[in-house]
């Protein structure tokens, strides 16, 4: 049984959980995730370890309530108890000093780049963050990623906050400027990362995705999160969750996203 030792509401619907797992808090690098199950009759779901403490022995989850066990973790306090969290799983985010690297956090997305920014920050690396929400209730993590950006844009759908646009609309801008960008990383919808793609690979800018929200099972056994990696078929929990986007067929990979859509409506409308 894991710990909620501390609990917040981040933004509308999205909340962040601090857990005491020691031995995951020592032992997780960025872009790791832990696997979680409420209780008994839980089901299994994968979340990006946002932060950790070794000293406290405790890892941080950020999470948007859109489902039956969000909700339901969601809904416990401080105090309480998360059956099991398996982890870290996953495979590290590769940090090295690059240079000039171009981070971009869509939504909840931006949980998962966090801790990957502050890790190339530490690096060595430029931080140029563009982070980008339907409204600016939905924003998350803003000053934290602000105090380790060298430079920072934030935008929102709608415009109640920052530019009004979309975060493709400033990364297009900053390639424009014609200055070096080394690697650009990315997290958030599906769509997003595609149009991220789009724009990035004529440029031949390397950019590497996190396809964090496709994932179910998280260990590679339900076979759910596979996506075609250029020639090849990969599972993301395993093989993963950072890809090369250039070679990401984000196509299959939207369409198999809906695979459980009408099961997951079903669930939801029944009690917690």
């Amino acid at each position: 049984m894991a710990r909620i030792i501390k609990k917040e509401v981040l933004a509308e619907g999205i909340k962040r959980i601090e857990v005491l797992a020691p031995d995951i808090a020592k032992k997780a690098m960025p872009g790791q995730f832990v696997v979680l199950r409420i209780d008994e009759k839980g089901e299994r779901i994968p979340l990006t370890i946002a932060e950790k403490s070794s000293e406290k022995g405790t890892i941080s989850l950020i999470f948007q309530e859109v489902g039956k066990t969000t909700k339901k973790l969601g809904a416990l306090g401080e105090g309480e108890g998360i059956l099991n969290l398996a982890g870290p799983l996953g495979k590290p985010s590769e940090i090295k000093r690059y240079g000039t690297v171009v981070v971009i956090g869509g939504g909840v997305g931006t949980a998962v780049v966090y801790p990957v920014a502050d890790a190339l920050k530490k690096a060595g690396n430029k931080i140029v963050s563009i982070l980008g929400a339907r409204s600016k209730n939905f924003l998350i993590l803003e000053e934290e990623l602000k105090e380790i950006s060298d430079e920072f844009f934030l935008t929102t759908d709608d415009g109640s906050l920052g530019e009004k646009g979309f975060v493709s609309d400033v990364l297009k801008r900053l390639i424009g400027r014609k200055e070096k960008i080394d690697l650009v990383i990315t997290a958030g919808p599906l769509v997003m990362m595609k149009v991220i793609t789009q724009i990035t690979k004529p440029e031949h800018l390397r950019t590497r995705v996190s396809l964090n929200p496709i994932m179910v099972d998280g260990t590679g056994m339900c076979g759910s999160c596979r996506v075609r990696i250029g020639n090849e078929s990969k599972f993301v929990c395993v093989d993963g969750p950072e890809f090369d986007g250039d070679e990401v067929d984000f196509d299959i990979l939207i369409a198999r996203s809906k695979l459980f859509s009408a099961q997951e409506q079903l669930v939801l409308n029944r009690k917690l």
